[in-house]
């Protein structure tokens, strides 16, 4: 399996070089080696013909993993959420933070978010053959579908608190990574902000986690665990 990613090139560290050939290589020495399976960890969205030189790479990796292990699953999450993770838990911290919390945009991009755990197990089921025949590609998405103002003010109900939002445009998002990239831990890049341009839904001509017999949790579960861990209860949280 490869899981491997990257947002921020550096030096020799390249999309080119993370996303495209070192899966590529990884895709064929498993099939040299006679590994039965071989799962490509993707994204939704990712396209070889993007103008986004991150997406276009995720995309030709998919291209390169099925080329050198015929038959691999290339599996699309929609962006993945966990405790500790770097989407919910972030924009848990921020909503309890800002008295104002910025857009992408004006809000409308529509997002599934997905439970890392339920993915892990989704994979699993793959690896073990439980798989929908005639499909080696899988998309996964979460019970509900969010556009990102829906999304912010979800997250602020469950934690029991207010959240004025205010629209920023995609050009001013970009100007800011441009800077943050210059950042030893990049807060933001622009490889993201082109992540946060486009719907991140799971196709329903795809198959998903329904076919492999999975009930996939929502964000509740995973902001009571991230309040947990701070040692604060939020509203759903049980007595």
């Amino acid at each position: 399996m490869n899981a491997i990613s990257l947002y921020v090139e550096q030096g020799v560290q390249t999309f080119e070089r993370v996303h495209v050939k070192a899966a590529a290589d990884l895709a064929a020495v498993s099939r040299k080696v006679e590994i039965d399976q071989f799962v490509q960890i993707s994204g939704i969205g990712s396209d070889p013909q993007s103008d986004s030189n991150y997406i276009r790479a995720r995309g030709r990796g998919e291209v390169a993993v099925g080329n050198a292990f015929p038959g691999a699953f290339i599996v699309r999450p929609a962006v993945m959420t966990g405790p500790d993770d770097a989407f919910l838990t972030t924009i848990v911290r921020l909503i309890r933070l800002l008295p104002v919390y910025p857009l992408f945009g004006d809000g409308g991009t529509r997002l599934q978010p997905v439970y890392v755990a339920d993915v892990a197990e989704a994979v699993s089921r793959l690896i073990d053959g439980r798989s929908h025949k005639g499909s080696p590609i899988f998309e996964f998405g979460g019970p509900r579908i969010y556009t990102y103002k829906e999304l912010l003010r979800e997250i602020a109900r469950q934690l029991d608190t207010h959240v004025k939002l205010m629209p920023v445009p995609f050009a001013v998002w970009n100007a800011l990574a441009s800077v943050a990239e210059l950042l030893p831990a990049a807060p933001i890049t622009r490889n993201q902000v082109d992540l946060m341009r486009q719907d991140n839904v799971a196709a329903i001509d795809v198959p998903g986690l329904k076919e492999l017999d999975i009930e996939p949790r929502g964000i509740d579960e995973v902001i009571r665990a991230i309040e947990q861990r701070r040692g604060v209860g939020s509203r759903s949280s049980p007595p």
